[in-house]
C-alpha cells in the first residue's frame, strides 16, 4: 500500500519530503494575507489540534532562507501563482515556541524560557557576522546564546534578533509563536499568596509580547497560537491591528482539524473505508465557528494503526496528550453545583451556559462560566448547534473519547471521596447476610457520585470495583460476560472467607426483584463458586440496579 502517515511530526518540510500524508491546510496563507489586514493574529484551538504543524507550514513558505517550491508542488497555495511569487521565500522568519517553558517553579520554567531564546539564537547565528548589525545588539545577542541575559534582555529579546535580521536582509520580519500561553497555563495551577509565580511569568510574556508586538518597526506580522485567548488588557495591551480567532468565530474555522471529507478522502487512500463510521463516533464532533471537524491527532493514530492492523480498535489517543485536572478539578468544586449538568452531559444531553473567549488564567477557576468557558476551549466540550450565536449557547460532549475522560474523572472522583466508615458499613452488612441493608446503603453511594451512559451497565460495574478496590481485600473485576466469571469477586483470604457478586441493570423498578434472581441463578449455573477451595465461607450476591436504586439479595440455602 503506498500510503503513509507521520504520527507526532510537526515539521512540515520533514512530512512532505519524507512522503507522508498531509491533508492540505495551505489555503490559510493566501485567506490570512491577501483577505486580512492584521499585523498581529491570535488563533487559539485545544492541544493536538494542528497548531504546530501549521506555524510549521507558515515558516516554509515565508522563509527568505529556504528553498520551498518542491515540498508546497500541488498543493493548494500554488494555485495562486501571483502570490506566491510575491511572497514565497520573500521574508526573514522569526519562529519561536514556548510549548516547554512550563515547570513546577517559576526559576525552573524561567531558565527553560531562556534556553528556548538561546535555541533561537543558536539557530540564527549566521547573521552575526554581518557589519550592518549593531554592536550593541551583538553584546545582547551573544549574551542571550549563552543563556546570561539580563531580564531586561529577555523580555526585549525578540525585537532585538528582529531589529538585527531587519539590518542584515533589509526586509521586515515575520514572527510566528506557537503555544504562547503554555508558561501562564502551568504557572496558574501554582499560585497562591505565598507563591508568586503567576505574576512574575506573566510580567515575563508580557514583556516579551508587548516589545515584540506593539509599535516594532521591524515587524511585518505576526501569527501567535495557543489554547486561550489571555484578555488584551493582560498581556496584549496596546497591540495595533490586533486580532483573534477562536474555535467560536466562523473565519479560518476549516483550517485546524479535519473534516468529514478530508477524513473519507484519507481513508479511501489508506483503503480503510469501512472504518469511517467508527472514527466519526470516536473522533468527530467538534464545532469550530460553523464547522464540524476531527481531532486530526486522533485520526492520524488511528489510521496510523489501521495502516499496520485491519482490525484496529479506536482508543484514546488524546487523553495522555493533554492535562485533564481541570474536569477533576470541576468536579470536585464544593461552590459550585454541576453535579446535575455532569450527568446529563455523560447521558448524552446539552446544556445551557454563558461562555467567553476571553480569559486570564489567574481568574479561570473564579466563577462556574469560567471553567465551561475553559471546558470549551480546551475541547473537553462544544457547542451542541455551530448555528448558535451569542454568549449564551447550548454545549456537549463532542464524541465518545472525550466521553471516557468525563468517565475516567467521575469514576477517579468517586474513589478519591467516597466516605470510609460508609464503606465499612457495607462491607460488614455484606459479610452479616444483611442484604436489605447492604441495598439501602449501596443506593445512598449511587446518590453521592455522577452517573453516565443512560445508567449503563459498564456504569453499576465500574461503581461496585470503585465501592471494594483499595479496602484491604483481594479484588477480581471482570467486564467481559464471556469469560464464565462473575462481576466482582470479593477475597478475605486472612479470614478465608469470599463475597461473589453479579450484577444487573433493570429496565424498570418492579424488575429489579427478577432481576437478582436472574443474577442469582446465572452464579449457581456458571458454578462460579468452583475452585474457591480453602474458603470456610462463600456468600453469593444478586445485585440489580435502576437508576439510582440497589437492590441486593443474597443466595440462601
Amino acid at each position: 500500500m503506498d500510503f503513509k502517515v507521520g504520527v507526532g511530526k510537526s515539521d512540515f518540510a520533514a512530512l512532505r519530503e519524507s512522503g507522508n500524508y498531509y491533508v492540505d491546510k495551505t489555503e490559510l496563507v493566501y485567506e490570512l494575507i491577501n483577505d486580512t489586514d492584521n499585523q498581529v493574529t491570535l488563533f487559539t484551538r485545544p492541544r493536538r489540534f494542528g497548531k504546530t504543524l501549521m506555524m510549521s507550514m507558515i515558516e516554509n513558505f515565508f522563509s527568505i532562507w529556504k528553498n520551498s517550491g518542491n515540498i508546497f508542488e500541488g498543493l493548494a497555495i500554488t494555485e495562486h501563482r501571483d502570490f506566491c511569487k510575491k511572497w514565497m521565500n520573500q521574508y526573514p522568519v522569526l519562529f519561536i515556541s514556548f510549548k516547554d517553558a512550563e515547570s513546577e517553579s517559576y526559576d525552573v520554567a524561567y531558565a527553560k524560557l531562556m534556553t528556548i531564546i538561546a535555541d533561537v539564537c543558536k539557530s540564527n547565528s549566521g547573521i552575526v557576522n554581518n557589519a550592518a548589525i549593531d554592536k550593541d545588539d551583538l553584546d545582547v545577542f551573544a549574551r542571550l546564546k549563552a543563556q546570561k541575559g539580563t531580564a531586561s534582555d529577555v523580555q526585549n529579546s525578540l525585537k532585538t534578533i528582529m531589529r538585527m535580521m531587519n539590518a542584515v536582509y533589509g526586509k521586515k520580519v515575520i514572527l510566528l509563536i506557537d503555544e504562547y500561553d503554555v508558561p501562564l497555563a502551568k504557572a496558574s495551577e501554582k499560585d497562591s499568596a505565598q507563591n508568586r509565580y503567576y505574576a512574575l511569568m506573566l510580567d515575563v510574556i508580557k514583556g516579551i509580547m508587548s516589545t515584540a508586538l506593539k509599535d516594532n518597526e521591524f515587524l511585518q506580522f505576526a501569527v501567535i497560537t495557543g489554547c486561550l485567548r489571555i484578555a488584551k488588557e493582560s498581556i496584549f495591551t496596546g497591540t495595533n491591528n490586533f486580532t483573534s480567532y477562536s474555535i467560536l468565530d466562523e473565519r479560518f474555522s476549516g483550517y485546524f482539524g479535519f473534516s468529514e471529507d478530508e477524513v473519507e478522502a484519507m481513508l479511501e487512500l489508506a483503503e480503510r473505508k469501512e472504518a469511517a463510521a467508527e472514527i466519526k463516533e470516536w473522533y468527530d464532533g467538534y464545532v469550530f465557528g460553523n464547522s464540524f471537524v476531527y481531532c486530526p491527532w486522533d485520526v492520524i493514530n488511528h489510521v496510523s494503526a489501521l495502516s499496520y492492523r485491519e482490525t484496529a480498535k479506536p482508543k484514546n489517543y488524546w487523553k495522555n496528550t493533554s492535562h485533564n485536572g481541570i474536569l477533576l478539578t470541576f468536579v470536585k468544586r464544593t461552590d459550585f453545583d454541576v453535579a446535575g449538568k455532569f450527568e446529563k452531559l455523560l447521558n448524552g444531553g446539552a446544556i445551557v451556559q454563558t461562555i467567553s473567549d476571553e480569559l486570564t488564567y489567574d481568574t479561570l477557576h473564579s466563577t462556574e462560566d469560567n471553567l465551561w468557558s475553559v471546558l470549551l476551549m480546551t475541547g473537553y466540550i462544544t457547542k451542541a448547534d455551530p448555528d448558535e450565536e451569542g454568549d449564551t449557547v447550548s454545549l456537549k460532549i463532542p464524541n465518545k473519547e472525550i466521553a471516557t475522560i468525563f468517565q475516567d474523572s467521575v469514576a477517579r472522583y468517586f474513589t478519591d471521596t467516597v466516605n470510609v466508615d460508609t464503606i465499612k458499613e457495607l462491607l460488614e452488612s455484606l459479610w452479616q447476610k444483611e442484604d436489605m441493608r447492604s441495598g439501602e446503603i449501596l443506593s445512598a453511594l449511587l446518590w453521592d457520585t455522577i452517573s453516565y451512559n443512560d445508567y449503563h451497565e459498564d456504569y453499576y460495574h465500574a461503581f461496585l470495583a470503585g465501592v471494594f478496590v483499595g479496602r484491604g481485600y483481594e479484588v477480581e473485576s471482570n467486564k467481559e460476560k464471556d469469560l464464565g466469571r462473575p462481576d466482582i469477586f470479593l477475597k478475605d483470604r486472612r479470614n478465608r472467607r469470599a463475597i461473589i457478586i453479579e450484577a444487573k441493570k433493570s429496565g424498570k423498578e418492579t424488575d429489579m426483584e427478577k432481576d437478582c434472581d436472574k443474577a442469582i441463578k446465572q452464579i449457581v449455573d456458571e458454578k462460579y463458586a468452583e475452585g474457591l477451595y480453602g474458603y470456610g465461607q462463600i456468600l453469593c450476591y444478586g445485585v440489580a440496579f435502576y437508576q439510582k436504586q440497589a437492590k441486593v439479595k443474597l443466595l440462601r440455602p
